[in-house]
């Protein structure tokens, strides 16, 4: 029997009032659920001797507020999204230094921070604000890594998208009230797992030989001069330091030293009667704990072959003085013929050298400079570095403010100039004498693109020794680099020991919801059951008809009634 027309159209229109339906429950969900997906990288989570410090949690599910917050909120569930450029260092002291409760901290920093920033701050910020931001951030990060704080603490960049959430959440601060399931807001969550033990973090060496010309017997019967620098990294988010200064100037500098040196020592006519040891060492923010196990491995007559050894560390920030730092005394014969050759090449450039005494405590195992570990073995060395006092342990080594966009160029290629000229002076014998051998504009000239492109992937590359794995592509690269411009090239392969313990999960990302209050989900209830009441009485009237409609509302007979 065919279907009638009324009740085709009937059900035409229920099809169609159920899209209609589905269409509103979408809107309704888009409404109240809009999500923004965000990169934000973990601060670091370590014991040093047992004690922990950094963010010891991951995970991350609270309502979000600004730093405009009421003095007598509770944010023990609150997570704060703070511009570095809004933080004042009271809030630092008072919820950082102090641990005062907190839901999650989210620092959001300028892109001139940015792994992928190469240039300066923008169009929009002077090199003034650029100095202060800097410094600001240098401060909380000391601050950061030497605390305990028993919640989430996360990085994330400025961007369009995180902008305009901040904004709606200074908004509704300035409310008075704070973000909870009953007034709406938004909505921060990190899903990650709990932050694991880094089993036996390696560190890797890297050693190549430049032999020097051979008279009569073994060239490792020639005197031996060291080139060495450490190339990892630490600071407050692992994902983030570079390092491009300290110790990515370092590492360039080496580099190119041996790139000058292997065209010399490539023809026998002028390669010179000292053998040449290139190092590059990790371990180094960690009482450079890398360099003293690849010491340890020498056997006794390299290591006695030794005339001295130059470490090159944070060397492309300075303008007008450079410093070297020795423990030996200034009147140690290889100590004053050190001086005498960087001097003199340094007056010939137009800048100074200054010298720094220090001694070693021999009772104290922490170490301050690189040569210090050279030192306590009897090796002559000294330490090239733009910076006039030893840093504290873990201050500049590599964290947050040292970026690509804080490093000069030139101040790296003035610095391999002096290594270079100071080296041929001692290998060559030309003390006192004005005589140029990496001259600009010779085939032994100082390369700048060669500098250039490689402190472009060093401040592309993070470097936290716990978490590069002993096959990481950067350590290859920096194999293979120094294999091509010199010999015997070898890995040596060690396990970071000592006090430190450190934990994995460094990145993450952040999820934003916006999520609407009660008030409006009860309306929006209120909707959705009026419009069904009024669906399903629209199709039992057209279906059925209004007295069958009317009959289920109707209370039904007694049962004496219906006995009668």
């Amino acid at each position: 029997m065919a279907m009638t027309p009324r009740k085709t159209r009937n059900r035409e229109m229920l099809f169609d009032s159920v899209i209609a339906l589905v269409f509103i429950l979408v809107a309704c969900v888009d409404l109240c659920d809009g999500a923004t997906v965000v990169d934000v990288y973990r601060l670091i989570q370590y014991d040093m001797s047992g004690v922990p410090f950094g963010s010891r949690l991951a995970s991350l599910n609270h309502h979000a507020a600004s730093l405009h917050f009421s003095p007598h909120a509770d944010l023990s569930r609150t997570v704060l999204l703070i511009p570095l450029r809004e933080l004042n260092m009271s809030f630092v002291q008072e919820y950082i230094a102090a641990s005062k409760p907190l839901g999650g901290l989210i620092l959001l920093l300028p892109q001139m921070f940015s792994v992928e920033n190469k240039g300066g701050v923008g169009s929009n910020h002077d090199d003034g604000s650029k100095e202060l931001l800097k410094n600001v951030l240098d401060e909380v990060e000391q601050i950061l890594i030497h605390t305990n704080l028993p919640y989430p603490v996360y990085f994330a960049f400025e961007d369009e998208n995180i902008d305009t959430v901040l904004l709606d959440i200074k908004k509704n601060d300035a409310t008075g009230q704070p973000a909870t399931a009953t007034t709406g807001g938004y909505k921060f969550v990190v899903s990650a797992t709990e932050p694991k033990k880094v089993g036996s973090p390696p560190i890797t060496n890297i050693q190549g030989w430049l032999a020097g010309l051979k008279t009569d017997g073994d060239s490792h019967q020639l005197p031996t001069i060291a080139i060495v620098a450490s190339y990892d990294t630490f600071g407050a988010a692992p994902a983030l330091s570079v390092g491009s200064d300290s110790n990515g100037s370092g590492i360039v500098a080496l580099l190119e030293v041996a790139r000058l040196f292997s065209l010399l020592y490539s023809n026998p006519k002028t390669r010179g009667q000292y053998n040449l040891l290139f190092g590059l060492t990790s371990g180094g923010p960690y009482n450079y704990n890398g360099t003293r196990k690849w010491l340890q491995s020498f056997d006794q007559r390299l290591r006695e072959s030794i005339d001295y050894a130059i470490c090159l560390d944070s060397i492309g920030s300075w303008e007008n003085e450079l410093w070297i730092h020795v423990s030996k005394p200034p009147e140690n014969a290889f100590i004053k013929q050190i001086m005498e050759d960087f001097s003199s090449v340094a007056e010939e450039l137009g800048f100074q050298v200054n010298l720094k005494h220090k001694k070693i405590n021999i009772s104290n195992p922490r170490v301050a400079w690189e040569h210090e570990q050279f030192s306590r073995l009897r090796v002559t060395a000294a330490t090239l570095s733009e910076l006039s006092t030893p840093p504290e342990l873990l201050e500049r080594t590599g964290g947050l403010v040292d970026g690509r966009q804080f490093v000069n160029e030139a101040a790296i290629v003035r610095s391999v100039k002096l290594i270079a000229e100071s080296l041929a002076k001692h290998i060559y014998g030309h003390q006192g004498k004005n005589v140029q051998i990496f001259a600009d504009n010779s085939n032994l000239a100082v390369n700048p693109s060669y500098v250039r492109s490689w402190l472009d992937v060093l401040s592309r590359t993070p470097r936290v020794a716990p978490f590069l794995s002993k096959d990481d592509p950067f350590v290859t690269a920096l194999k293979k680099e120094l294999e091509d411009h010199t010999d015997e090239v070898n890995l040596q392969r060690e396990v970071l020991d000592g006090m430190f313990t450190f934990y994995d999960s460094t990145t993450a990302k952040l999820n934003i919801y916006q999520v609407a209050s009660v008030t409006f989900d009860l309306l929006l209830l209120l909707v959705l059951g009026s419009y069904l009441i009024v669906l399903f009485s629209f199709l039992v009237i057209t279906t059925r008809g209004l007295d069958d409609l009317i009959s289920l509302f109707r209370r039904p007979p007694s049962r004496k009634v219906k006995t009668a």
